[in-house]
């Protein structure tokens, strides 16, 4: 299949370098691999974002640059794709109302380290509590683990049963669960490889899992594998936490688009590029980063 990548961020605040550094790496393995990069507007939590946002990451990415392929997809305007995706896996027995309170569910976890995951403990796997009313609708988790492999960080097998438990898909304020909907989106749009911050990482076996469920029942020559997942390192702030808008990051410097390109190359660990301007800049850029990708690759 032809190579398409994208970048989806959440318009919650401008772009921070860390962002940038995400943008930029997907950005170039497409170039790398002469296939098209895609934009993907990710405001399915609706309260949290703002149209002044999307205007400020749109211009950040076409002033150092980056140009997408195609229309920008948007989530608040593909509600129907994720109910009739929601629908198909409710038909083959993959989800199910649950009505447990997240004190109910940390309670259930009380014994569990700090730090450690919260698991869902199954309560309403086999049907909920007499009496009690649907929260929000959760995603049986297969019984085998899920196997990936990532570019940079190697094999993973998650048990998603231990890891996890079963997750959700729409919570019951109506909103949509991140891993239906960028899962549903990456279908649709037939994305192969998705390049993405390291933070995302623990991800990845659910949103598969959702991946391989929606194609459940399909012919096998129908069947579309999941993407390839590169997993980059991310940018830390100077106290050791992730570059995040959650952190307080500011925003892109709009004075000097190629100073910010060199900024967050050198977090890759390559050297500074000289050129005038963003063009200039980017064609350098192309087969240094075919050389780091190729470098990159687990043993």
């Amino acid at each position: 299949m032809p190579y398409v990548g994208r970048f989806a961020p959440s318009p919650t605040g401008p772009l921070h370098l860390g962002s940038l550094a995400t943008a930029l790496g997907s950005f170039l393995d497409a170039r790398v691999h002469q296939g098209q990069w895609l934009l993907r507007i990710e405001d399915i939590d609706e309260g949290r974002c703002d149209t002044a946002s999307v205007k400020h990451i749109l211009h950040t990415l076409e002033r150092h640059g980056l140009q997408w392929q195609g229309e920008v997809w948007v989530q608040s305007k593909r509600h129907a794709a994720y109910e009739a995706a929601l629908k198909r896996l409710k038909t083959g027995n993959l989800t199910y109302p649950c009505a447990c309170t997240r004190k109910e569910i940390e309670d259930a976890n009380s014994l569990r380290a700090p730090g450690e995951n919260r698991i869902y403990p199954g309560t309403c796997r086999h049907g909920m509590p007499a009496g009690r009313e649907a929260r929000a609708i959760r995603f049986r988790c297969p019984v085998e683990p899920v196997q990936w492999q990532d570019h940079r960080l190697g094999r993973f097998e998650d048990d998603l049963n231990t890891s996890s438990g079963d997750f959700v898909l729409k919570r019951g304020d109506g909103f949509w669960a991140y891993h239906l909907v960028v899962v549903v989106d990456d279908l649709a749009s037939k994305v192969t490889h998705i390049v993405r911050g390291e933070d995302l990482t623990d991800t990845t076996a659910r949103q598969i899992a959702v991946w391989n469920a929606l194609q459940s029942g399909l012919e096998t020559q129908a069947v579309i594998k999941p993407p390839a997942y590169w997993h980059l390192p991310v940018i830390l702030a100077e106290d050791g936490q992730k570059l995040s808008k959650q952190t307080g990051a500011l925003a892109v410097p709009e004075h000097d688009p190629v100073l910010n390109l060199n900024s967050v190359w050198q977090h890759f660990g390559l050297g500074k590029i000289k050129a005038t301007e963003v063009t200039q800049w980017l064609e350098l850029a192309t087969p240094v980063w075919a050389s780091y990708r190729a470098a990159q690759a687990a043993q």
